[in-house]
């Protein structure tokens, strides 16, 4: 089967550069891993990232082929590109959720992935549409927290509010009623799920229905908060 660059529908994702395709090779018992593909001008900087060894350990094929980098990778310092398939990693439903309510940017979400595996969630909600947490711009820009997570995508919040209905929300909002810092004096309901919404429009107003609506204070020289940050000021803060 010849690899193209990726698309939606596509079987399988894959890692662009040498320490997202290591982060790979690690998880290869959660992770079916197709073909490593490495580029003529690689060069190993020394005997632990040598790529032919590290998979000659792991026993992954391996191949040198200078037309997939042609047609995966825009970046000219791209030498080994690892090819996987996906599959589904569902949530666990006593852990702390990260909801995130129609993401459109994949580089933001890769971002909330590093973040948050940095203060211990572990365990992702997309609610459609919403972006493809499999796009390699994701998986790049998750410094390979990709590789640690879990991951389940709703058709909509009231599903998975069904679905996880012991949660107590935590709804971030622009209008919201409580301040964050004043969380810290609130005693926090376990399970939880802190829930946020695009990246332009934030959630609609009905969400302060579903549970504690949160605001994180800022000064009026900004709007909001970019999505990420924000969420990085509440993983911190409800990290256990």
């Amino acid at each position: 089967m010849e690899i193209r660059r990726y698309k939606h529908d596509a079987a399988y994702s894959y890692t662009l550069g040498m320490a997202l395709t290591i982060e790979l090779i690690a998880q290869k018992d959660s992770y079916h891993i197709r073909k490593i593909y490495v580029h003529p001008d690689y060069v190993p900087k020394h005997d632990k990232y040598n790529i032919f060894e590290i998979c000659n350990e792991a026993q992954l094929p391996v191949e040198i082929n200078k037309k997939v980098f042609g047609r995966l990778s825009m970046k000219e310092n791209v030498y080994v590109i690892g090819i996987f398939d996906k599959h589904d990693m569902n949530v666990e439903p006593g852990r702390p959720h990260v909801v995130l309510v129609n993401p459109s940017d994949s580089g933001n979400l890769g971002t909330i992935l590093r973040t948050g595996l940095g203060f211990g969630f572990k365990d992702y909600v997309i609610i459609k549409p919403g972006v493809d947490i499999y796009n390699p711009k994701t998986i790049r820009s998750s410094m390979g927290a990709f590789f640690h997570v879990r991951f389940t995508y709703y058709d909509s919040f009231e599903q998975y509010r069904q679905k996880f209905s012991n949660h107590q929300m935590y709804l971030f909002m622009l209008d919201g009623k409580i301040n964050l810092k004043d969380m810290k004096e609130r005693q926090q309901k376990n399970p939880f799920s802190l829930v946020f919404g695009n990246e332009g429009s934030g959630l609609p107003g009905f969400f302060r229905d579903y549970g504690d609506s949160i605001y994180i204070e800022h000064n009026n020289e900004i709007d909001s908060l970019n999505l990420s940050v924000a969420f990085g000021i509440a993983a911190n803060s409800f990290s256990e």
